[in-house]
């Protein structure tokens, strides 16, 4: 699809419904952006019984997985020196400009629907996650007729500008301190938080040098940037699971011992390799940042703990990736049945966005995962209820099994989480949560 150097052959993935009475295919969207809907193939264990009757799609967008992959060639082993990186990326743009420009959200919308064409469907439900909402949302726009349902995970309104997201993450971590005071094993790390500001602000170089890499142990051949702490502190917010561990980490790397809080950038190794970095900025230029100004950036990242070193790289990155800004007209009214998912403690899409940002869709439920961190549709019985409503999108769901989800335990140690007797919360106690925030 496409012509000249913007041409590209896109990757489609299906894995066909089993029974023969099949309903209406469901695609799923990738986030990022920049992530390959090739990734999301663990989903389909997750979804199996929901691809007894619908076939799940998978569509590498251009610029992703095997859809020429626009990566840059920066990886885990590229010095996070943000000058360094700056350069790096100058160069990218400049040897593949015109590709870079004719990247879009419209364009991978319209992809989607010459695959839908294609493949011979004839209205398909979307599964979105994190961008991949807002990819969904813009379909069900553009194209209202050809869809039966959304299902939307991490939800990033059209006109919401996700990447002021320092309020959000700072939220979260609040919504890890509350859940830690209520827990007797973490309660016990005492004020973890003025830990946590002390190291960053006090931050140096040579503290920096202490703290190991995390794949091999060894002395790290280039010293762990603040900037790069705080996004360490923010990437973990995504997963309860890497939450619970941060409390411990944090009071440890205060009596510095920096191993635990590095045991926890080791979980996320690709972090810089999960997303082709040429399709990010080409959207995130044109279609978030341009849209973003100096005073929104200011209120965003007062009093937060990541402050501006996640929003950074790509105002960097945004000042060599020289495209063309690109806006979105107002959504219009849509009734399709529509299953939104948050998690209360999301550091980047908060559940206040599918509460009050999308008054333009009609039909809506909305599923909210208690302490639930970024992207839930594989937690607990969440893949039950997005099957019963692909189903019956009409019906309301009983949702009362969504209470049953809970964080995963904190880190008592270094060998991980005490095993604990199930506490029962007291209506006192709940009272209190209540008050915390």
């Amino acid at each position: 699809m496409g012509e000249g150097d913007s041409k590209v052959e896109l990757a489609v993935f299906v894995s066909p419904a089993l029974d023969k009475a099949e309903r209406e295919p469901l695609y799923l969207l990738a986030g990022g952006p920049g992530q390959a809907a090739s990734d999301l193939v663990p989903l389909l264990n997750k979804f199996r019984k929901i691809n007894q009757n619908h076939a799940i799609v998978m569509v590498d967008r251009r610029g992703t997985g095997l859809s020429r992959p626009f990566n840059c060639g920066i990886d885990r082993h590229t010095p996070m020196d943000l000058t360094l990186i700056s350069r790096e990326l100058e160069q990218c743009y400049l040897q593949q400009a015109n590709f870079a420009n004719s990247l879009s959200s419209r364009q991978a919308v319209e992809d989607l629907e010459a695959v839908r064409k294609h493949l011979n469907h004839n209205r398909i439900s979307l599964w979105g996650g994190s961008w991949g909402t807002r990819t969904a949302l813009l379909y069900q726009q553009w194209y209202p007729n050809s869809l039966k349902a959304l299902v939307l995970d991490a939800v990033a309104p059209i006109d919401t500008k996700v990447f002021l997201s320092a309020a959000a993450a700072e939220s979260a971590l609040q919504i890890l301190m509350r859940d830690c005071q209520f827990d007797p094993t973490c309660s016990e790390f005492g004020n973890w938080r003025k830990v946590l500001d002390d190291l960053l602000s006090q931050w140096s170089e040579s503290m920096a040098i202490d703290f190991r890499d995390p794949l091999t142990g060894e002395t790290m051949k280039y010293p762990m940037s603040r900037w790069v702490l705080q996004n360490t502190i923010r990437t973990a917010l995504y997963s309860p699971e890497a939450a619970a561990q941060l409390p411990f980490a944090i009071q440890q790397a205060g009596l510095g011992n920096y191993n635990p809080l590095a045991g926890i950038a080791g979980l996320f190794p690709d972090s810089a390799v999960g997303m082709s970095l040429g399709l990010t900025l080409s959207i995130a230029c044109a279609e978030e940042l341009s849209r973003i100004t100096d005073e929104e950036i200011s209120v965003d990242t007062s009093n937060t703990f990541v402050g501006n070193a996640f929003l950074e790289i790509f105002e960097r990155g945004c000042e060599v990736w020289p495209v063309a800004d690109r806006h979105y007209a107002k959504p219009q009214l849509r009734d399709h049945p529509v299953l939104l998912i948050s998690g209360e403690a999301d550091p980047i899409t908060p559940p206040k966005y599918a509460e009050k940002q999308l008054g333009y869709l009609t039909n809506k439920q909305h599923l909210i995962i208690a302490s639930g961190g970024h992207i839930n549709s594989m937690r607990g019985c969440v893949p039950r209820l997005i099957k019963e409503f692909l189903d019956s999108p009409e019906e309301e769901l009983q949702t009362t099994c969504v209470n049953k989800i809970h964080r995963p335990p904190f880190m008592s140690g270094i060998y991980g989480p005490e095993i604990m007797p199930d506490i029962t919360p007291t209506a006192e106690s709940e009272e209190l949560k209540e008050k915390v925030l």
